[in-house]
């Protein structure tokens, strides 16, 4: 198994992409803690998965709960492998609609989180060489009505990668970024009212047009999990987009 002796923090593991990365890395033979603000969540998801799994009741917005999950990681593990900055949040609204508050609490997690979450797993990782992979989106890559902040928080994660890549290069720490789509999770359905109210297009039928289908969370942690792994060790500062061609045309 390609992820066998791998020791991972997956933060947002209690459900959607966070559970599928965490999964798929347990059955890829790796130790896995699940780290989320909804304790309860990540305990039953840990208790669901099996296998050498802790859960962590952690919020991504403080650096000292980052800091005590890597800790608590490398107390039941004995190190840390691989980094996985998956929390976050969505607003469907358009700019103007947006609230302050609501703004500050998303870029806090979806961009705060990343950045604590390479920072403080720099010191464990740099003594494996370990791989950081953060949850990105093709939001990232263009601007999306209705989505003004996430996409703003998405494109930092990008810029953030990036950098991170080339700092901590000479550490033999790889970090990377996913891009998905639109896929099958709880973030998307709560999407699907405010996209159908602005456009009064059936979700569905515009998900058809731009990509075919909705993606699967399996199919995001597959890419997950190669990038955690040693058939990976050159990829690094790369941005992975999971889009079934949305991005790849103008029509």
């Amino acid at each position: 198994m390609e992820l066998e002796g791998k020791r991972a923090l997956v933060t947002g593991a209690a459900r959607g992409l966070g559970l599928a990365i965490a999964e798929k890395f347990v059955e890829r033979g790796a130790r896995v803690a699940l780290a989320d603000i909804d304790g309860p969540a990540a305990e039953s998801a840990s208790a669901a998965l099996g296998g050498e799994t802790i859960a962590i009741a952690a919020d991504v917005t403080k650096p000292a709960d980052i800091q005590r999950a890597i800790a608590a990681t490398v107390e039941a593990y004995g190190g840390l492998d691989v980094m996985v900055n998956n929390a976050g949040i969505e607003i469907g609204k358009p700019i103007p609609e947006t609230g302050d508050e609501e703004f500050a609490q998303l870029m806090a997690i979806n961009v705060n989180g990343v950045f604590y979450g390479i920072k403080y797993a720099i010191p464990e990782l740099a003594q494996t060489g370990g791989s950081i992979i953060n949850m990105s989106s093709v939001a990232g890559l263009d601007g999306v009505p209705l989505l003004g902040a996430y996409c703003a928080s998405k494109a930092a994660v990008i810029r953030l990668t990036q950098t991170a890549s080339r700092e901590l290069r000479d550490a033999g720490i790889r970090v990377n970024a996913i891009c998905p789509s639109f896929i099958a999770t709880e973030m998307v359905e709560r999407l699907v009212e405010p996209f159908e109210a602005a456009t009064g297009a059936n979700f569905v039928d515009l998900t058809a047009q731009a990509q075919g289908r909705l993606g699967t969370p399996e199919e995001v942690a597959e890419m997950a999990a190669f990038l955690a792994s040693d058939a990976a060790s050159f990829i690094n500062g790369a941005y992975y987009v999971l889009d079934n061609a949305l991005t790849a045309s103008v029509l």
